[in-house]
Order: structure tokens, then C-alpha cells, then sequence
């Protein structure tokens, strides 16, 4: 396991929301792609395998299809308004993590400097 008890869990966190991020742009890419199917990340399994391998972890075991709750009949299963709400969603969270990150940061430089 890598050492990352500086920045803990969140190190980690940011990796799997960012390589969501990516997925989900995509499937809103391919909103109007025949035969697209649309993937997303089990984000507990990719937090899991960051945590053990690293940056740059395969997480091919954590993506998945998503299930479309209305099939489209050229075999599409992109969901526009529920990508872009889950892209939304993820952004945020992306955010608030990198806003924590940022804050260890700081408070890191203020111990180094004596303030």
C-alpha cells in the first residue's frame, strides 16, 4: 500500500473521481453514438484498488455498464439528463475533495514556516 497518511484517503479519492470524471464525459459524448454503451465506476471497488496499487491503478474491475431505464433503439444506452446530473454530482465532490487537499496543503506550509 502506498504511503499516503499525509493527505489519507482523500489522495485517493480525487484519482477515482477524476478517471469518473472521464467516463461520464464520454457517455455524454456519445449521447447520439449507435451502439454506445454507457460505463461508470463502482466507486467504492476503484477507491479500493487506487489504495492499493497506487496512482494510475487498472480499474477496469470497478467500471461497469449502466442499465438505462428506457433502451433506445439504435442500442444507445447513454441518458442524457442522468449523465449530466451525475457529472454535475461528481464535479462537486471533485471540488470538496481537491478544497480539502488544498486546505492540508496549507495548514502543511504554516507548520513548516512556524506560523
Amino acid at each position: 500500500m502506498p504511503d499516503n497518511s499525509l493527505f489519507g484517503v482523500h489522495a485517493a479519492a480525487l484519482e477515482v473521481r477524476s478517471q469518473r470524471m472521464g467516463l461520464l464525459a464520454s457517455n455524454i459524448a456519445n449521447a447520439s453514438t449507435p451502439g454506445f454503451k454507457a460505463r461508470d465506476l463502482d466507486f467504492g471497488k476503484a477507491l479500493a484498488s487506487v489504495e492499493q496499487m497506487g496512482t494510475g491503478a487498472n480499474l477496469g474491475s470497478a467500471t461497469m455498464y449502466r442499465n438505462p431505464f428506457q433502451p433506445s433503439l439504435d442500442g444507445n444506452t447513454v441518458e442524457l439528463a442522468s449523465e449530466q446530473t451525475a457529472f454535475a454530482e461528481n464535479a462537486v465532490q471533485y471540488q470538496t475533495t481537491l478544497s480539502f487537499l488544498n486546505g492540508r496543503i496549507g495548514q502543511i506550509t504554516r507548520a513548516l514556516k512556524g506560523e
